[in-house]
């Protein structure tokens, strides 16, 4: 069996979740707030990055970080590029850990109009695919952001999600489709139901050999992707916590049967670059522990 083969194995049908390590430039000063570092740690992009991936590293490389619970990590582009004890990260993850790699490749947000925000155009998306490919990486993820419930908005970031998934497809990777509702809309059940609709639409047009994953924020109502989970083409549903605390993700995701989750503020939750080895290491184990458990029903 081919690497891609055990990896789509292990992505479609094994228990455990998606870790999203991949914050970018515009989120990881919050990321390593978060984690003790204030923005006076580093003086420019080169030491923040440098900064964020050994907080990676040190997730990464943790004993309870493995592919008996984590069954997939979603890398930032400058992730990618480095490496983690001698190793580049993609093949590390794979390799050492039994972790299938994915890559973020949108670059960021358009400016808010209808109450959506579109993603920037990836002009660099064909080599980026190949890049990703060499390194031995399975799928992408490419995230939008929804605010309102408007049907037009809602229809485009849809729209641009699966035109762009097709192009992922075809370079030969599986793309994790992530239009994101905010989850402090005022109408986020209503964006929920248009979003629904426009996925479904979008599903019945793929035929069963285009498989794509959706990354989906965590609904009002029980188990209202249930549909999209049931299509062919489709490996897996997850969901991002989207801002809620992870003791309020766990309790959502348990109530959305098929759904695993694909955590990255909750799964970071409590992880202070202060605490001792020993102390990381068992924050990030109980972590792990109660999103596998809620990615279980």
């Amino acid at each position: 069996m081919s690497t891609f083969d055990q990896q789509f194995q292990k992505v479609a049908h094994a228990e455990g979740f998606v870790a999203a390590l991949d914050q970018s430039g515009g989120s990881t000063p919050r990321a390593l707030r978060l984690y003790g570092m204030a923005e006076d740690s580093y003086s420019n992009d080169e030491e923040m990055f440098a900064l964020v991936h050994q907080m990676r590293t040190r997730i990464i490389t943790s004993p309870s970080f493995d592919g008996n619970r984590v069954l997939a990590a979603i890398l930032f582009e400058n992730t990618l590029d480095r490496e983690i004890e001698g190793q580049p990260t993609a093949s590390y993850l794979w390799q050492k850990k039994n972790i299938v790699p994915f890559l973020k490749v949108d670059k960021g947000l358009e400016e808010e109009a209808d109450g959506v925000q579109l993603m920037k155009p990836i002009h660099d998306l064909s080599a980026l695919l190949q890049k990703a490919k060499s390194e031995g990486v399975f799928g992408t993820k490419m995230r939008s952001v929804i605010k309102e419930a408007n049907a037009a908005g809602i229809a485009r970031v849809v729209d641009q999600q699966f035109e762009v998934a097709k192009q992922i497809v075809a370079a030969g990777l599986v793309p994790i489709i992530e239009p994101e509702i905010d989850v402090h809309s005022p109408t986020k059940a209503e964006c929920e139901a248009l979003l629904k609709t426009e996925l479904l639409k979008h599903l019945d047009a793929l035929r069963p050999d285009q498989k794509v994953m959706l990354k989906l924020t965590l609904p009002e109502q029980m188990d209202l992707y249930k549909e999209c989970i049931e299509y062919p083409c489709v490996v897996r549903v997850v969901a991002l916590s989207g801002g809620y605390s992870r003791d309020q993700a766990n309790s959502r995701l348990v109530k959305n049967t098929g759904v695993i989750a694909s955590f990255s503020r909750a799964l970071s939750e409590g992880l202070l670059v202060q605490q001792t080895d020993e102390e990381f290491n068992a924050t990030l184990d109980a972590a792990i522990e109660s999103i596998f458990q809620a990615s279980r029903t």
